[in-house]
């Protein structure tokens, strides 16, 4: 349930719809704006930048910008070059088929993927030709190091959990369900993404016939629904493939977040579990219990890795493999360290356990010595190096988040943006004396430069357990310190996903400010960036401290900035934040005048056996339900859901959901909003028959927006 940047790039690709014709192609848009102010349609014509390269010889970057038509309702993904510095930026892609993926063969040679096949193309565009045939079903890719072989990820049918219908049947619908993991995210599981190794021929072109390095293991890799290319990765020598992987089925995979690294050798086909002994034997593990205080996550189990381990990174003299690695069984949201494995001694090292949050991304110096990460601290995203040793220091100390980074000869290329800018490229000279990052892209200057932004502050205020809490402030364009404006108290989503400096198409700071409206954005107790302590504070305690957290913000507020005006506020949020929401409505004590909860649980009962991935429900809530000697956390948990208190809802309240939200499910939204009128109570619900826990596709993105600045309006004016 976490915001993860490379998540939301590979949502926009699967909602990357090529246009039909060469004249229906979608381009870098400039809109007509009548105005300076931040619309729907302004934000959607922004092109989206995506993932990128250097060059080898650090001299070029490729990189992938998605456009979006709302009249089309489809979206067209560009690649680019440009110079390191981000100066002769030319465009590559000449056809309506999108292109991405792009990734460097040589300093003059491109490979990327259209069509699901894999092309290579000169520098200039030119010279395109089509490497692979595999019915375009490619959805990864990457080149050994010595160009003799491609690893690459395409999906294979998978019966595990919905049976084969027979043969004879082939116009029925339904479907004999056997277990768990039958559907993840926002589609059925009919098929599991693996990975294939094929010769590359003489002529440059990819050999059809490909070996399936998880043959007849019936599980993903990369681990569904977010992961990619990210998770494998070669070794220097060509010889070895590090991959992620859950080797789970059914009820174990979803109630497990153990996902481990694994070594696959080419000559042999041996694969070896970095993470645990050979010997290794799983604890028996409840499925109906907490997993906090199973065997599993016992300290002498913690030593084998029982959480999440991905993205394995080999270091460039081939001696080390790193690899981001959270230590417990089931827990989603646990720190997420930079773990080192010695390839030789077989040893592993954490090198952030100083630094008391998440590492997010990395990538390794090409010393071998030093390693680059992002993570959060009070809600920026800043960038830290390691040595092997686990010195840890900070770099930059910007109002901003970092998203992605990769090296770039001495230096470091990256994703960068805040609550005031999309994404763009920067280079970060590590080696200087003083590091400050350098934009070398500008994708939405033509548009920055007509709109006024709001300005944005933050401020610490007490709370009740008698800690201090950060909240963003974000004011409207133009503002005007001796008026009074209606507020919105911005309720994050997670439950544990940090309140920094993001930019998003639908949660966007800036629209609501340009609406003129004031946000509150707390980062109450839960939230990564404050230390594990004020991280873990919310689990198994839904309904507490952050609670009052979220109050102590929004009265903080209105005791101490004189234009926030106390008779015009509302409270909006959408997953955890849309819980948030059905929770305040029924114990706000009249402070607000309207909700918007979107994607929001709203029984937590139902939410505990509805939700696909049942290690959240799991931990979160620490125990099922239907247990007679439930802990003292999950008895408060059930008691405090906020269909129980129907009775107080006296608040007008917009209802959003999706119906392919496999988190938390569509029924949570209709009960919300039916049980709000059965009531009385002023209500509306906007429905997406084809949306998932996010709205991607522009036209319902637009109707998201108006629905809500409509509502808002309706009852704060």
């Amino acid at each position: 349930m976490k915001k993860i940047i490379t998540c939301i790039i590979a949502m926009l690709m699967i909602n990357n719809i090529a246009a039909k014709g060469e004249q229906d192609v979608i381009q870098k848009q400039n809109p007509v704006m009548t105005s300076d102010k931040m619309t729907p349609e302004v934000l959607w014509s922004m092109g989206r930048l995506g993932s990128y390269s250097a060059s080898p010889d650090g001299k070029k970057i490729v990189y992938q910008v998605t456009y979006y038509s709302v009249k089309q309702n489809k979206s067209h993904t560009i690649l680019y070059v440009m110079n390191s510095d981000g100066s002769n930026s030319k465009q590559l892609t000449k056809s309506s088929k999108s292109e991405s993926d792009a990734a460097w063969l040589n300093n003059n040679t491109i490979a990327f993927i259209s069509g699901g096949e894999i092309w290579t193309m000169s520098i200039d565009g030119n010279n395109r030709k089509q490497l692979s045939n595999t019915d375009g079903s490619i959805e990864g890719f990457a080149f050994s190091p010595n160009g003799k072989k491609v690893l690459y990820i395409k999906s294979i049918p998978y019966y595990g959990s919905i049976r084969k219908n027979p043969d004879d049947l082939p116009k029925t619908t339904g479907m004999v369900i056997d277990d768990m993991n039958y559907r993840h995210w926002d589609h059925y599981v009919t098929s599991i993404p693996h990975p294939f190794v094929a010769d590359v021929l003489a002529d440059g072109t990819i050999s059809k016939e490909a070996k399936d390095i998880l043959d007849n293991e019936p599980y993903e890799c990369p681990t569904a629904p977010f992961g990619g290319m990210e998770q494998l990765a070669w070794s220097n020598d060509s010889k070895t493939i590090a991959y992620t992987c859950r080797k789970k089925e059914g009820v174990e995979y979803a109630i497990s977040t153990d996902t481990d690294i694994y070594l696959y050798d080419l000559s042999t086909g041996k694969t070896t579990n970095l993470c645990k002994p050979a010997d290794y034997k799983e604890p028996k593990i409840d499925a109906s219990k907490t997993m906090k205080s199973q065997s599993v996550n016992s300290e002498e189990n913690l030593k084998n890795n029982p959480g999440y381990d991905t993205n394995p990174s080999f270091s460039p003299d081939g001696k080390y493999l790193a690899w981001l690695s959270m230590p417990r069984n089931g827990y989603e949201s646990d720190r997420n360290r930079l773990c080192i494995y010695d390839l030789k001694k077989g040893t592993k090292t954490y090198v952030t356990e100083s630094f008391d949050s998440n590492v997010d991304d990395f990538c390794w110096d090409k010393n071998s010595k030093t390693l680059y990460f992002i993570g959060v601290w009070h809600g920026q995203e800043n960038m830290y190096k390691t040595d092997l040793t686990g010195n840890v220091v900070q770099l930059t100390d910007d109002w901003a988040d970092f998203g992605s980074l990769q090296m770039m000869g001495d230096n470091v290329l990256a994703e960068r943006h805040s609550f005031s800018a999309p994404a763009d490229l920067y280079v970060i000279d590590v080696n200087s004396d003083k590091v400050t990052p350098k934009q070398i892209t500008f994708e939405n200057k033509h548009i920055l430069d007509k709109l006024t932004l709001g300005g944005c502050d933050q401020r610490w205020c007490a709370t009740t357990d008698g800690k201090k809490e950060m909240y963003w402030i974000i004011l409207p364009p133009h503002f005007d310190k001796t008026k009074k404006y209606p507020t919105l108290l911005f309720c994050e989503g997670g439950p544990q996903s940090p309140v920094s400096q993001f930019w998003s198409y639908r949660w966007n700071m800036q629209i609501m400010a340009a609406n003129g409206y004031v946000v509150i954005a707390p980062n109450r107790h839960g939230l990564p960036g404050f230390g594990q302590e004020w991280l873990e504070e919310i689990s198994g305690d839904w309904t507490g401290q952050c609670m009052d957290d979220y109050l102590s913000a929004i009265d903080d507020a209105v005791d101490s900035l004189p234009y926030v005006d106390k008779d015009r506020l509302a409270a909006v949020g959408a997953s955890f934040g849309g819980f948030s929401v059905y929770y305040l409505a029924g114990h706000h004590d009249k402070r607000f005048k309207c909700f918007i909860a979107h994607d929001g649980a709203f029984n937590l009962e139902s939410m505990y056996t509805d939700t696909e991935e049942a290690w959240f429900s799991n931990w979160e809530y620490e125990d099922a339900y239907w247990n007679k000697d439930l802990s003292k956390n999950a008895k408060k948990t059930y008691e405090n859901s906020p269909h129980k208190f129907i009775d107080k809802w006296d608040t007008p309240i917009l209802c959003i959901h999706g119906e392919k939200d496999y988190r938390i499910n569509a029924n949570q939204g209709m009960g919300a909003f039916n049980a709000a009128r059965i009531k009385g109570i002023p209500a509306q619900l906007l429905l997406f028959p084809d949306e998932n826990h996010w709205v991607l596709k522009p036209q319902n993105g637009i109707l998201w927006q108006r629905t809500f600045f409509s509502w808002l309006e309706k009852w704060l004016h």
